[in-house]
């Protein structure tokens, strides 16, 4: 069974009530490929989850960007998992570089947040990545293996989990990782999945790509042989978004 390609839209902190129903509309009206062919999960703010669960087409599902490391209580200003699934909002963005990087969330602690949100029952898209200070000094293969090594110190199951590699330097940059620098990275983690995991993890976990990605240039990163789809941030609040989701098809007639 190959891995079924993922397309998620991260919307970031972005949106009014109208713009959201506008995207949603545009999404709802877009043609794209099947539900066995392409995944697709759409990430507005919390405030939003509820408008555009209830709004957005049935073949797309809905990801919160975040939530909180463990049961609910005095965490003023959080998100517990617990609430996510209330709501039925069945995925959930964990680890993104933002949070790591200006809120100094560590490795554990994205580790945490994500073998509790598991635990919960929610599907979670982990992300990991190195800066560009990281890259020119060699080290990438090295950080986001450490950033693995946690989640995988963590959890027993990768059933729900999407890893998405995100280079620091090319999120909102409109610098991109090549199609051959994404695959290097991806092909590595699978390496290390196998060989610090299990081979059937390995085999079967999507790795998806996410750092500037755009319609102009998904086709030939979806064409990667492990690039298993794509956390879009820009450009999911744009109707290229539906661009995007139609490169699933390069990996179907692959």
């Amino acid at each position: 069974m190959g891995r079924k390609f993922f397309v998620g839209g991260n919307w970031k902190c972005n949106g009014t009530t109208e713009e959201v129903n506008k995207i949603v509309s545009t999404l709802n009206a877009g043609e794209v490929p099947s539900q066995d062919v392409v995944e697709v999960v759409v990430s507005p703010p919390f405030v939003f989850l509820p408008l555009v669960k209830t709004s957005l087409r049935p073949d797309f599902h809905v990801a919160a960007q975040n939530c909180w490391v463990k049961k609910g209580g005095a965490f003023t200003g959080e998100v517990s998992a617990e609430m996510l699934v209330n709501l039925s909002i069945p995925w959930v963005i964990i680890g993104h570089s933002e949070r790591r990087l200006i809120l100094k969330e560590s490795n554990e602690f994205v580790a945490d947040k994500v073998a509790y949100a598991l635990a919960q029952g929610l599907k979670v898209i982990a992300c990991i990545g190195e800066t560009l200070e990281q890259r020119e000094a060699g080290s990438t293969v090295a950080v986001v293996a450490e950033q693995t090594k946690a989640i995988a110190a963590k959890i027993s199951n990768w059933t729900d989990v999407v890893l998405a590699y995100e280079p620091v330097w090319a999120i909102g940059t409109g610098k991109v990782a090549t199609p051959a620098q994404a695959q290097e990275v991806h092909c590595e983690l699978r390496k290390w999945l196998q060989a610090n995991v299990s081979p059937e993890v390995a085999a079967s976990t999507r790795i998806i790509y996410g750092g500037s990605v755009t319609a102009a240039n998904c086709k030939e990163l979806a064409a990667q042989p492990d690039v298993d789809g794509f956390l879009v941030g820009g450009a999911s609040l744009k109707p290229e978004f539906i661009d995007i989701i139609k490169s699933a098809e390069v990996k179907k007639n692959a």
